[in-house]
């Protein structure tokens, strides 16, 4: 006997001499049914020849029966010539079936021509439209249908309809239809139905109405898996993914979507590692995992640059899968292209047969990451090729390609291509090419394409509110901003962090009060670090106090992120008591929490403490970057460690790989120049592998004006001339070395070079807080309200520390009133005698004030924490802790 690939077709019926007609009509039923459920024709043709045989081919029942079996066939052909030639006289049901069979096929015009022409119309009929048009995402077209059925009258809607309807609504994401569906349901009394309930709960979750979907959830008696998985998702979405997890733990039994959606939700929120777990778990407790748990998994791999998981995965893919769909190759690409395995990449995705845009993308995507600019286009050009046509995805990431390279030119080459394939039309294309044109500075042609965009979305808005902030234009920014309808955290973030970027953190702060009042916007992590940067920006550490009470509110307060912006305000603010207490509170620290600490303690003068910080970071096995060097290096000058600093130069590139950098080659010329050894430092800049920048020549000109090397600050001078820094502080600098070695003329040239450059002395001034607000001052300041009475306190302050010895050592009338000694004064005048007084400064401090404020602080008994340019000042009991070096 000859095996078939298909079950043998059932035994003829009975006779109809040997048996009744209900049993004979009963069998070839059956019969008919078992064809349509294997998808055997050859079965229903040879019964439907039968049928006509025994002559029960006029039969409507069974006409029914067997046009059903044809259209589960696929045999479009058969089922026609049945209804056209057999039926004679076709029911309600026989339409029905044929409506069914046309939207299954994708055949929706034929659906639509065969239900206008149907006499005669029950609630299966449009119920079976309407899944037809949900069932091809034609939504709208469902929902329409929907509302001709209520229109006409002819028909009740019953629980399928309802949850048609639903289902469509929640796809399309209508809030406002939802909540006259809802209504409907009340009307008609079907809001008890299980069926309806879930499709009410998942209706709402999509449509973003969480707490009403929650409200509706908890009143579902008994909720079936599927409405409980709609209530992660949305709790998922809206609430984060601790809440999500406290239902899955909940939960009597769970699905392998259940499980999925808990992976997925873990990953998208940056808890990848737990994301993982949860795989390890789901599939120790026996869960089979799908291609959606092989796709998730392999992403977070991807996220977590995690080779060895992604390739056990891979193993598990080959093993468990019958076939590799598309979804899961095009993770694998993304695995390995983001990983740097091409050749493992390339190698899965020539494996596939059917090689779709997404895989394509994710490759292309791949090679951009690490650079392999050129490799990406060609990809693209063989994608071209091969599929013959235009993914937008593709090209709006070869798109976003040139926004990274800056490649203006081939930006432009692109955008025609655009044009013609008509994907300019695609959001995320257009959305790409404004931000192209935006950072090669193209703002005219990025806000044309704004313009001419049929339909915007929050990233369009977003990245013309970005594309003017970052060329200082924020009036411009703020009137994209204003002119949008619908603004979600990301858009307020662009506008706060266009305020604090560009010095107007008041400004910022007062966008943050905003934002709070907004119903349907909740602050996230990023929001927290823009505005702890304002804060840190403005010394402003009581107002950051404030904000971290926000934090906790909205369950922030031990993300990570978030924590390492708080270390950064408060060593920016001069508290590092405080920010040590938050360092060593966080559990989970990563290389930025190593790295803020350490650049505190640096600024601090506190060299010995970032290298005990340091050197307890590679104890503890996290690795360096280039941004540690930089912080470790950085307090090793503000605290003369030379050879420390030395050490560490070496170690650099000796055990971790990393190649020195200007901003390394800085520090450690300003730590040799400022320890005395300025033609040590000189050597070392003869050695750079780059060129010099003004940076480097400054901190040498720094340090010969310390030690008296004129001969080498000529030279650092002439080359910070050279460069044509717009900086006047080189200027300044170089004319006081000549005046203080009694060169009047050069003294005189050097500042005829700056007034004809036109370059102007930057103005000093300082600022502090108090009673939450930030007072300002310039030198010989006259705007301040209270500018008697602080001149007064600052009068008798220098007749106090005079009795002590004080001679003022620089001629100019102004320094005695120089902006942070008038913020010296204000605070004795404002702040109680036990709190400490800080103060910060554009500028480095000068000398002589330097000298006033550390008699201030042995006259009065208080503590002065001044941040300047470069570094901080505590000064107490007539002492500086920069010990005089700085």
């Amino acid at each position: 006997m000859v095996a078939t690939p298909w079950p043998p077709p059932p035994p003829p019926p009975p006779a109809a001499a040997a048996a009744s007609y209900m049993e004979v009509t009963q069998a070839f039923a059956e019969a008919l049914r078992s064809c349509s459920a294997r998808g055997v024709l050859s079965g229903a043709r040879a019964l439907h020849g039968r049928l006509v045989a025994v002559g029960l081919a006029s039969a409507v029942f069974l006409q029914n029966t067997l046009l059903h079996a044809y259209l589960s066939c696929g045999a479009l052909p058969d089922a026609r010539r049945l209804l056209q030639t057999d039926i004679a006289s076709p029911n309600v049901i026989t339409h029905n079936v044929m409506l069914n069979g046309y939207a299954k096929l994708g055949r929706l015009s034929d659906a639509v021509e065969l239900f206008d022409r149907m006499p005669a119309r029950d609630v299966a009929s449009w119920n079976t439209l309407m899944s037809g048009y949900f069932q091809n995402r034609q939504q709208l077209a469902a929902l329409e249908t929907f509302q001709s059925m209520h229109q006409s009258g002819d028909s009740s809607p019953n629980a399928f309809t309802f949850s048609c309807a639903m289902k469509s609504c929640g796809a399309l994401g209508w809030h406002d239809l939802a909540l006259q569906l809802l209504g409907m349901v009340q009307k008609f009394d079907s809001q008890y139905d299980s069926e309806v309930a879930t499709s009410l709960v998942d209706m709402f979750v999509r449509c973003g109405a969480v707490d009403l979907a929650s409200s509706l959830f908890v009143r579902v008696e008994n909720p079936t898996i599927f409405c409980r998985n709609s209530m992660l998702m949305g709790y998922a979405k809206t609430y984060g993914v601790d809440c999500a997890l406290e239902l899955f733990d909940s939960m009597p039994e769970r699905d392998v979507v259940s499980w999925n959606m808990m992976v997925s939700a873990l990953s998208q929120s940056g808890r990848v590692r737990e994301a993982l777990d949860m795989v390890v778990e789901m599939y120790s407790k026996g869960v089979r995992l799908d291609s959606t748990t092989y796709t998730s998994s392999l992403t977070a791999c991807a996220r977590l640059s995690s080779l060895g998981w992604g390739k056990q995965l891979h193993a598990q893919v080959i093993r468990n899968l019958p076939r590799i769909d598309p979804y899961v190759a095009s993770a694998l690409v993304e695995l390995y292209a983001k990983g740097g395995c091409f050749k493992e990449a390339k190698a899965v995705f020539n494996s596939l047969r059917d090689r779709n845009s997404v895989a394509w993308t994710v490759l292309i995507s791949g090679f951009l990451q690490y650079g392999c600019f050129t490799e990406s286009v060609e990809l693209f050009n063989q994608m071209r090729a091969e599929l013959m046509t235009l993914d937008q995805f593709a090209l709006a990431t070869l798109i976003s390609g040139c926004c990274s390279r800056m490649d203006l030119c081939l930006g432009r080459q692109l955008h025609p291509l655009c044009l013609k394939s008509g994907q300019i039309q695609a959001v995320v294309v257009s959305n790409s090419l404004i931000s192209m044109y935006a950072k090669c500075g193209n703002l005219q042609s990025a806000e044309l394409i704004f313009r001419f965009m049929n339909e915007r979305d929050i990233v369009s808005w977003t990245s013309m509110i970005t594309a003017y902030s970052q060329v200082g234009n924020i009036m411009k920014a703020r009137q994209f901003f204003d002119g949008m309808s619908t603004k979600n955290v990301i858009t307020w973030n662009a506008m706060l962090g266009a305020y604090i970027q560009h010095g107007a953190e008041e400004d910022g702060l007062k966008m943050y009060s905003a934002m709070l009042s907004e119903k349907d916007v909740r602050p996230d992590w990023v929001t927290y670090v823009t505005l702890f940067k304002g804060c840190a920006d403005l010394g402003a550490s009581k107002l950051g106090d404030q904000i971290i009470g926000g934090t906790v509110k909205v369950g922030l307060i031990l993300d990570t992120s978030v924590v390492n912006a708080v270390i950064t305000m408060y060593s920016k603010c001069g508290r590092i008591l405080e920010a040590r207490k938050v360092f060593d509170f966080l559990n989970g620290k990563d290389l930025v929490s190593w790295n803020s600490m350490i650049t505190g303690y640096s600024q601090h003068g506190m060299g010995k403490q970032a290298i005990e910080i340091f050197d307890d970071m590679l104890k503890r096995g996290a690795k360096p970057d280039y941004i540690s060097y930089v912080a470790v290096l950085s307090g090793c000058s503000h605290s003369g460690l030379v050879q420390e600093g030395k050490s560490y130069f070496d170690m650099m590139k000796r055990v971790h790989n990393i190649s020195p950098g200007l901003e390394h080659f800085s520090c450690m010329v300003d730590l040799l120049g400022r320890s005395g050894h300025p033609t040590e430092a000189k050597d070392l800049i003869d050695k750079m592998p780059m060129k010099p920048t003004t940076e480097v020549w400054g901190a040498l000109l720094s340090a010969c004006k310390i030690h008296g090397n004129n001969e080498l600050a000529e030279l650092a001078a002439k080359h910070l001339f050279e460069l044509d820094s717009p900086d006047s502080g080189s200027y300044m600098l170089m004319a006081k070395i000549y005046a203080d070695a009694g060169k009047s003329d050069d003294s005189a040239r050097v500042r005829k070079l700056m007034r004809d450059k036109g370059i102007k002395k930057n103005p000093g001034y300082s600022w502090m807080e108090v009673d939450n607000k930030v007072h300002v001052f310039k030198a010989d300041d006259v705007s301040h309200p209270q500018v008697i009475a602080i001149r007064n306190k600052l009068d008798k302050l220098m007749e106090r520390i005079a009795a002590l010895g004080y001679v003022r050592t620089e001629s100019p009338r102004s320094e005695i009133h120089h902006s942070e000694k008038l913020a010296v004064a204000f605070g004795l005048m404002s702040l109680p005698d036990w709190m400490p007084i800080h103060i910060m400064k554009n500028l480095r401090i000068c000398g002589d004030c330097h000298t006033v404020i550390k008699l201030i602080s042995s006259v009065t008994g208080r503590e002065f924490v001044i941040r300047d340019a470069v570094r901080f000042h505590h000064f107490k009991g007539g002492s500086c802790s920069c010990g005089d070096y700085w």
